[in-house]
């Protein structure tokens, strides 16, 4: 898979070790930036990161902040993203499995190396199981569109 990668500078740290886990799980990574510590909005970075996604550059991302707060609800401003803030390895399995999420937000400082490492690989090997909850995730795409979701029976995106 192509995994976009962006962080502010509060993120970008995690960042760095993210690519190499991304790398050595035997996927690509294109780097959207931030390249050092200096301060940058993170909003920037996500609405590029979403986009990527969004317009089939890429096939999921990874996104960092501080807290993966800001990131996360920025880029869900982006239509066709669905980005969760994991905290840990059952969030990030069930984001996917469930909600077929195709952006992960973390948090630069709140996760050490070794939960980060759990996390991300658990994200990226974990596939979305469709089913009942296919008709959810259509329900969210609805939303989106500025449809009521209760209006929908097998709704797709």
């Amino acid at each position: 898979m192509k995994i976009a990668i962006g962080s502010d500078h509060r993120g970008y740290d995690a960042k760095q070790q993210i690519k190499a886990i991304v790398a050595q799980l035997g996927h690509e990574c294109v780097d959207f930036g931030t390249d050092g510590a200096h301060p940058v909005d993170y909003p920037d970075l996500a609405y590029i990161v979403a986009k990527a996604v969004s317009e089939h550059q890429a096939d999921r991302a990874i996104l960092i902040c501080a807290t993966g707060l800001g990131m996360s609800i920025a880029a869900n401003k982006v239509r066709g993203i669905r980005a969760a803030l994991c905290h840990d390895e059952l969030t990030a399995r069930i984001s996917r499995d469930h909600n077929d999420t195709n952006i992960l937000c973390l948090s630069g400082d709140q996760i050490g190396e070794v939960l980060l490492r759990k996390i991300v690989e658990a994200w990226l090997t974990t596939e979305f199981s469709g089913g009942r909850h296919q008709r959810r995730v259509s329900k969210i795409c609805a939303i989106e569109e500025g449809r009521d979701p209760r209006e929908l029976d097998n709704a797709s995106c």
